[in-house]
């Protein structure tokens, strides 16, 4: 099993490059800068910015959920604030939860059908102005031609796993340790996880608007923004340890790239310059088969050998 770590900004989706100009820069006058401006200020209006009481992934207040149900429940009346003890812990993880269920249902089936031309349209345009940047990357993501998606139940909700079969051929390995989503325990083959540098909230509502929601778990989204990258790198190593699981980290700060090489993992750095190929379009399964032969091939070498291995030349 191969678990894609991603990064969000400049990686996935294109916005503050859009809103500073440095993406329109890049084509030496070839785009206008002022169109990216203005359409990366109508994903940043339209954004909610939730960003108090910030966690770094749904789940970590699970054991507050007493499983009340919330189909009465008044949030804007439950007293819910600070100090974050046991009781505000409670109130909180019951926000997390609808939030999930909400995200499981997807941008379709919240929002009415003005709303959804609105985000459509605001799609459409930034994946023109881009040159296919979101809708390459989604694709790259879920791989349409390659092995069948999984899905996992709960509640009566599917959550698409988001398989990336033709980077490492058809090999299928169970897991039986890993459960997604506290769901049931399936074979899979590769799982799309998002680590963001945003806050929590928020950076689900990116993954609706962007359309990445049936790509990537909602409880596949992590917040490094008060934690770091490493140690949600550690987190996800621990969730998804097992046999023949292998890591890859795509991303494009600097932080993920220490990160990733602390854990030996490999990393795929995004660069959005034009002639670049590891960009959306331009990055292939055959670019991350590589990364994985180099570190995974030298660290089974080393291990033969006795000998030490340094990623940072591997890479």
């Amino acid at each position: 099993m191969n678990v894609y770590i991603w990064d969000m900004d400049e990686t996935l989706i294109l916005l503050k490059s859009l809103l500073n100009g440095t993406y329109a820069g890049a084509f030496n006058g070839l785009k206008n800068v002022e169109n990216g401006v203005k359409i990366g200020k109508l994903w940043e209006n339209h954004i909610l910015q939730i960003e108090n009481f910030n966690q770094p992934y749904l789940d970590v207040l699970n054991q507050y959920d007493d499983g009340l149900d919330l189909s009465d429940y008044n949030f804007s009346q439950d007293g819910f604030g600070l100090p974050l003890d046991a009781l505000n812990k409670r109130k909180l993880a019951y926000r997390h939860r609808v939030i999930a269920q909400k995200y499981r249902k997807g941008l379709y089936n919240i929002l009415n059908q003005d709303l959804i031309k609105l985000w459509d349209s605001l799609y459409d345009l930034t994946d023109t102005y881009t040159e296919k940047w979101l809708s390459s990357g989604k694709l790259f993501c879920l791989c349409d031609n390659s092995s069948p998606h999984k899905f996992l139940s709960r509640d009566n909700h599917c959550a698409c796993v988001g398989l990336l079969g033709a980077v490492c051929g058809s090999k299928r390995d169970m897991i039986p340790s890993v459960s997604l989503d506290n769901a049931i325990d399936v074979e899979f083959e590769h799982v799309n996880v998002l680590v963001t540098s945003g806050p929590l909230i928020p950076s689900l509502v990116k993954c609706l608007f962007f359309r990445l929601n049936n790509m990537i778990a909602c409880n596949n989204v992590y917040s490094s923004l008060e934690v770091g990258k490493l140690q949600c790198f550690s987190w996800i190593k621990d969730r998804f340890r097992g046999p023949n699981v292998q890591f890859c980290v795509i991303g494009d700060s600097l932080e993920e790239c220490e990160a990733a090489q602390s854990m030996r993992w490999p990393f795929v750095q995004i660069d959005p310059q034009p002639n670049s190929i590891h960009r959306f379009p331009g990055l292939t399964s055959g670019d991350l088969r590589h990364y994985f032969s180099v570190v995974y091939q030298a660290d089974e070498d080393s291990e033969k050998t006795g000998g030490g291995h340094d990623i940072n030349k591997s890479v």
